[in-house]
């Protein structure tokens, strides 16, 4: 199952560009904001090395945030945030969505941690049904 991945992709219904616009429109529309956009495949090229489009999309809830960040003992979990969910194109031409489930490791932690990221990737799956393809 799904809950059972640490890792996981879902195709788009969309385009490259299209899925990243939408993906992001989606997540303000729910109250997350857009830090930034990654732009791999730019950073790559600027290194001598051509890859297919790729980008991450870094997001940010400020309520879930906070509850990590203002206590000194879940500050350790920073490095988790923001959210990130990866949209890259592969060689079959398709565009694909891609994240990581911060749930499984704080299911090993517990506590708010376990409900920030609870919530954080309930949420986060989501805005990827706005743009995944129907099976």
């Amino acid at each position: 199952t799904v809950m059972d991945s640490i890792f996981f992709e879902s195709k788009s219904r969309y385009g490259f560009d299209e899925t990243v616009s939408r993906l992001s429109e989606v997540v303000q529309e729910n109250g997350w904001k857009v830090i930034q956009i990654l732009d791999l495949q730019e950073t790559m090229r600027k290194n001598g090395k051509e890859v297919l489009p790729v980008k991450v999309v870094e997001l940010c809830k400020p309520d879930y945030a906070y509850r990590l960040l203002c206590d000194d003992d879940l500050r350790i979990y920073a490095n988790m945030m923001p959210c990130r969910i990866s949209v890259y194109r592969k060689s079959d031409g398709q565009t694909y969505v891609s994240r990581m489930n911060p749930a499984m490791f704080a299911s090993q932690i517990g506590g708010v941690m376990l409900e920030v990221m609870s919530g954080a990737f309930k949420d986060a799956e989501g805005f990827i049904t706005q743009v995944a393809a129907k099976d």
